[in-house]
């Protein structure tokens, strides 16, 4: 009883000043009876957003989280991303951006539930839906199955991530009021077995210290998304678009009924891909329907709150394995025309959903906090320029190019050499090449494959004599949907053959990208081809600020030697994030590769972020 009435005491405290300091070992039970949720006891009803951590740098998680309380959220759901935490097969990184624990306290500090889906599979338009490259480097081994390997992988990881939190379950008196099992598997097979052996890692790593969850499609046909992807003893949730709210519920409560009616995703938002128009969704429907979910008793969750940004090479990519559907890779921003923009800052739907909250509920949010600051930047030439010709690393020589993962690479470029004599002309076939290549006779550009086309070939013409054949392959984010996400390799996936031909004998450069520090043969002169590019900002007080990338092709952007992310003149992002906590006060070297020979490599810092009024392919 007195531990009753301390949560209760503190939780009050939390509604009135969300700045206040909660000792985790205190927080209320929460459990479920009958129809709804409870909270020490009582009825509660979840209003909750997605916040995906690693997604937004670690100064500004307290930022994000005031904002969360502001809107009139009581809990922030959030993802934990497996190829993040264990880059390198049994080596776990939960430090700085990784640290999921931390971000539960931070959130329990502002007085905020925290549910918890740490996959293994996240989707979240995120790398390989968050799968390790390692995993696709192993022969035969099947992601997302009952595979041993896979399953003893996933097993591991989820002993790890639980070791973290495993004192802030709610069990153990924590923040975590809830866990999610495995991610909309419903939508991706039928195998309840496997459903089965993925919900008992969770119970063997601990997690059933919070109540246990699945979360899937509202569809209920016989080979449905809830009827593939739930479990008898575990809570369903239902995920779904707008407009679609009563029939999604109707449908939940005749597949469980007498249960806890939540909506796990509330699509209140949704991402870009490149080459298409910038997103855009109806805030106001959004709102309502919101109203008319938590007038109705049932718990919410929307996806997402805040997007944030998939930094470095993280982004995803769709297809879903139809010969008519292709290759779509996802921006590397995630501002998922939510609530709150990429950058954190309030968007005119954060006031609708807002006011909706507080009528649906009758509980006034605390104010916001004190705005981050933004600053716009002069435009900087990057005179120096260095040949990516110039700064290739030793090859590796095989028969035949092989996938990224053979040569114990994760991600970003790789190029592939060998020679051929001509005279000759013919297509050079390079199959489903994942994901865009450019192809080069002696240095000279001679075409270019993309996935996202449907690409397999180029003409090539061939002179008299020997000739290097260099074909130099980005991996533009491993699918992160579907039934195709299951084969992540990166790369040279088939034979190559010019006019029929098998070409042999080929070295491998992996160019995985990870620093510009090791940089050589830097010059002021023009230089064609693929290159780096780099100059110095001044910044003379961090501020968060967009990088406007109008002089450049494709390609990604170092700044102080964290890589922000990719930049591709198809739009529709123009612009990448480069947030304050990242700067500092001076200084702040850039460095921009580019596939393109750029005749004036620059950039600006806009305080707002640039979109194409339209995609094109």
């Amino acid at each position: 009883m007195l531990r009753n009435l301390l949560a209760s005491l503190v939780v009050t405290l939390a509604l009135t000043a969300p700045t206040t300091g909660i000792a985790a070992d205190i927080w209320p039970v929460f459990s479920t009876q009958a129809t709804h949720f409870t909270r020490d006891g009582e009825p509660y009803q979840i209003v909750s957003g997605a916040i995906h951590f690693q997604r937004i740098p670690r100064a500004y998680w307290k930022d994000r989280l005031q904002k969360a309380r502001a809107l009139g959220l009581n809990t922030v759901e959030t993802y934990v991303f497996w190829n993040l935490v264990e880059p390198r097969r049994g080596e776990f990184d939960f430090q700085g951006d990784n640290d999921v624990a931390a971000f539960v306290r931070e959130a329990a500090a502002q007085g905020l539930n925290v549910i918890l889906r740490p996959g293994p599979y996240v989707c979240a338009e995120w790398e390989a839906g968050g799968y390790p490259t390692w995993l696709f480097a192993e022969p035969g081994m099947r992601v997302r199955s009952r595979d041993p390997r896979f399953l003893a992988a996933s097993g591991a990881y989820l002993k790890a991530v639980a070791e973290q939190v495993g004192p802030l379950l709610n069990g153990n008196g924590g923040p975590i009021i809830a866990v999610q099992v495995e991610n909309e598997y419903g939508s991706y097979d039928d195998d309840h077995a496997y459903m089965r052996a993925n919900r008992e890692l969770f119970v063997q790593a601990g997690f059933d210290k919070a109540l246990l969850f699945t979360s899937d499609g509202a569809d209920m046909l016989a080979n449905g998304a809830l009827v593939n992807g739930t479990s008898p003893d575990t809570l369903a949730v239902v995920n779904f678009a707008p407009g679609e709210a009563k029939s999604a519920f109707e449908k939940l409560e005749k597949f469980q009924p007498g249960r806890p009616r939540m909506v796990g995703e509330y699509w209140a938002g949704w991402f870009d891909h490149w080459g298409k128009p910038h997103a855009s969704t109806n805030a106001k429907q959004q709102a309502e329907e919101l109203e008319w979910i938590l007038r109705q008793g049932h718990s919410v969750n929307l996806y997402m709150f805040v997007g944030g940004t998939s930094f470095g090479f993280m982004n995803g990519a769709n297809l879903q394995g139809n010969p008519s559907d292709h290759y779509a890779p996802q921006t590397t921003s995630y501002d998922y025309d939510a609530a709150l923009d990429e950058a954190g800052r309030p968007t005119p739907k954060f006031a609708l959903l807002r006011d909706a909250i507080a009528r649906s509920t009758g509980v006034q949010p605390p104010p916001l906090p004190a705005p981050v600051r933004f600053a716009a930047l002069p435009r900087v030439a990057l005179r120096e320029s260095a040949s990516l010709w110039d700064n290739l690393p030793e090859p590796v020589a095989s028969d035949t190019p092989l996938p990224m993962e053979a040569y114990g690479q994760d991600y970003g470029y790789i190029l592939y050499r060998t020679t051929v004599t001509g005279p000759r002309k013919g297509e050079l076939y390079l199959g489903e090449v994942r994901d865009y290549a450019r192809v080069y006779l002696d240095r000279k550009l001679a075409g270019s494959v993309e996935r996202r086309l449907q690409q397999v070939s180029v003409t090539l013409d061939v002179p008299a004599g020997e000739h290097t054949l260099d074909v130099l392959v980005e991996n533009s984010g491993r699918i992160n949907y579907g039934p195709r996400m299951a084969d992540g390799r990166a790369g040279l996936v088939d034979p190559v053959l010019l006019d029929g031909e098998r070409l042999l004998g080929w070295q491998a450069f992996p160019l995985p990208m990870r620093s510009p520090d090791t940089l050589r043969g830097w010059t002021t002169a023009k230089v064609e081809g693929p290159a780096f590019h780099r100059g110095s900002l001044r910044i003379a007080a961090p501020a968060d600020v967009w990088l406007d990338m109008a002089a450049f092709g494709k390609g990604f952007a170092w700044a102080n030697g964290r890589n922000l992310g990719r930049h591709w003149n198809i739009g529709p992002q123009r612009t990448l994030y480069f947030p304050a906590p990242w700067q500092r006060q001076g200084d702040n070297p850039l460095v921009v590769f580019d596939l393109d020979s750029v005749d004036d490599a620059s950039v600006r810092g806009t305080t707002e972020p640039l979109w194409s009024n339209h995609g094109h392919d």
